[in-house]
């Protein structure tokens, strides 16, 4: 799987405005439908709540990782959003967020969806990338962090 080829830079939005998670979770969803990844935006907010009910998808050092599965997504899709303000999305660390990762794929495919969640925990383990995601100015250079 490579991050690039699957968030780009229509998917990048760099200036989420929301201060709640469902509000967060609408914004990058809507981000999936303006750029005509996901066609039914009720089964994927169906689906992405679903998950946060379970356990929130908050990690830590302020990046969460909102996902879910629905049989409306014929492949995995995934898009970045960056808040100027922290916002509390039930963290494991207690921290509110700054960074966010949504992924939606299809019920049936469980290969990927896995591939997808570790390379992205694996990214931002670094606190250098993390820093380098909440300066990037473009699209293009979160792209080129992706990549690196």
């Amino acid at each position: 799987m490579n991050l690039k080829t699957v968030i780009t830079t229509d998917t990048i939005d760099l200036h989420l405005k929301g201060s709640t998670k469902k509000e967060i979770i609408n914004e990058l969803l809507d981000i999936l439908v303006r750029t005509e990844k996901i066609s039914d935006r009720e089964a994927a907010l169906a689906a992405v709540m679903e998950r946060e009910e379970k356990m929130s998808t908050g990690m830590k050092h302020g990046i969460a990782i909102p996902h879910g599965k629905s049989a409306s997504i014929p492949d995995l899709v995934a898009c970045i959003g960056v808040s100027e303000k922290p916002v509390d999305f039930d963290s494991l660390d207690h921290e509110p967020c700054r960074i966010f990762i949504m992924t939606l794929s299809p019920v049936e495919k469980t290969g990927p969806h896995l591939q997808f969640l570790a390379e992205v925990s694996l990214l931002f383990k670094s606190s250098e990338k993390r820093k380098e995601i909440l300066n990037a100015k473009t699209p293009e250079e979160i792209q080129k962090i992706l990549a690196e």
